[in-house]
């Protein structure tokens, strides 16, 4: 062995050759333990163990709900690992190395701490270099650091999928001006960066583009007024008895449930309910939905719900304040981060649509859809689910009328929607007719917020669905 440099370590010693001429396994002298070095110059392998990161929002722990990969699978930087699932959300882990899997620290379930390894990967050192912290064995490594997509003390915002779209066309996101939320970086961004650079003309964002309605010739026929009502089929599940007790502990969206409740049972709650006509709101979407569909977006009555709050809030601001631990100060938001209660196969959870104050009622439908689509997937975001401001329970999806609501601290209100029923009632000429009635049920929080206040907030929010064209006057 022609000998390059030798390095002493407290427990064994790194002999580094530069050309390997005889290889000589009693030559290789351990204090403590002995290692089987390859004959080959050209491995030069490394483990390196991959930590779960800081998600932030105070998450010390999640579980593993899903792994996209298995011991011996290579992977590459940004690649899907797993899937993991806190009190609050559901995040997906990428890879920050190029490798090879090598070892799975958790089962299926298992609980995974921050800081702590998730996986073992085997990487190429003479491609990259891994962290100081994360390396378990220890070879030579280069004076190079490659810090591909991230800068110092600096985080960068984009999904999986936007990350290897970026390194597919040798970009650094580091250099990449994020519009998303947060400064998230989009496609639309990565698109954009790369015109720049080459000068093509690229079309314009989907999201600018206005479809005209088609004639009235094309339009999707709306369906008839007085189609029966369908009966709601209960579904039916094998029922197993087992004879003995379970125990199951609480995790997940659940175990934010216990703590949420918990905190709220804190706020001394008093409640309003009123009906509201929605006679003329129910023709208006009726109207609006085939335009709606032509554009992509599912239209149902919450979006107009969710733009007559804003426009309350708008009026009554202390309905979207919050107030601190000690009750000395108030704090009134600025933006409408409006929530939506939905049941999922996870439990309750409450994402919310922002800054509703400057969204149309499409932008709103839009943002639903796509909010209800994760939702039901499981794949909700840290940021979907937090920052709300004021919340709305459709609780007449699955049929109740009335119902008391508890309000999600920080929060100061909450509103309860029931189903939507068919009601005989007078006109102002005495006369009988069908009405489109529904309730609505309020909680406030008592220590900020009086009974008439929320009693006048209502009755404006109650005019804007009662007469939806009044909507107009206010928009922005």
């Amino acid at each position: 062995v022609c000998i390059h440099r030798v390095r002493s370590c407290s427990s064994i010693r790194f002999i580094k050759s530069k050309y390997v001429c005889v290889f000589d396994k009693s030559a290789l002298k351990f204090s403590h333990q002995q290692r089987l070095f390859r004959t080959s110059a050209v491995s030069c392998g490394q483990i390196v163990q991959f930590k779960l990161s800081d998600i932030g929002e105070g998450i010390t722990e999640v579980t593993v709900k899903e792994w996209y990969i298995k011991e011996g699978d290579s992977v590459s930087q940004f690649d899907s690992i797993c899937e993991v699932q806190s009190d609050k959300a559901s995040v997906t882990i990428t890879s920050r190395y190029d490798g090879i899997i090598r070892k799975l620290h958790y089962n299926l379930d298992d609980i995974a701490f921050v800081g702590k390894p998730l996986v073992d990967i085997e990487i190429d050192i003479s491609k990259g270099v891994a962290p100081e912290e994360d390396v378990v064995e220890t070879p030579p490594m280069s004076h190079e650091e490659h810090t591909h997509q991230e800068i110092k003390g600096h985080k960068t915002l984009a999904t999986p999928a936007v990350r290897r779209l970026a390194m597919e066309n040798n970009i650094k996101l580091s250099e990449v001006v994020g519009t998303g939320k947060d400064n998230r970086i989009l496609k639309e961004d990565i698109l954009n960066y790369l015109a720049k650079q080459t000068g093509a003309i690229l079309p314009p964002s989907p999201k600018a583009e206005i479809i005209p309605p088609l004639p009235k010739s094309e339009t999707v026929p709306a369906a008839p007024k007085d189609k029966a009502r369908k009966t709601p089929v209960p579904v039916s599940r094998p029922i197993v008895f087992s004879g003995k007790d379970k125990t199951e502990p609480i995790t997940g969206f659940h175990k934010a449930m216990v703590k949420t409740m918990s905190a709220a049972l804190k706020i001394p709650h008093f409640g309003y309910c009123d009906e509201i006509d929605l006679t003329q709101l129910v023709e208006l979407r009726e109207e609006l939905k085939p335009v709606a569909q032509i554009r992509g977006v599912k239209l149902s009555f919450m979006p107009f719900f969710i733009k007559a709050a804003s426009l309350g809030l708008l009026q009554y601001p202390i309905l979207n304040a919050s107030l601190d631990e000690s009750c000395q100060n108030v704090t009134y938001k600025a933006s409408h981060n409006i929530g939506v209660a939905m049941d999922t196969e996870q439990g309750l959870i409450v994402p919310n649509v922002k800054n509703v104050q400057v969204c149309s009622i499409f932008e709103i439908a839009s943002e639903l859809n796509r909010l209800q689509s994760l939702g039901a997937a499981g794949q909700l975001g840290t940021n979907d689910l937090t920052g709300g401001t004021f919340t709305l329970s459709n609780i007449g999806t699955i049929g109740g009328t009335y119902t008391k609501p508890v309000i999600l601290p920080p929060e100061v209100a909450i509103g309860a929607l029931g189903k939507i029923q068919v009601l005989p009632r007078f006109n102002g000429k005495g006369e009988v007719f069908k009405a489109q009635i529904m309730n609505v049920s309020w909680s406030a929080d008592h220590r900020i917020i009086d009974g008439a206040t929320m009693a006048r907030f209502s009755n404006l929010w109650k005019s804007y669905l009662e007469n939806p064209a009044s909507m107009l006057l206010d928009l922005k």
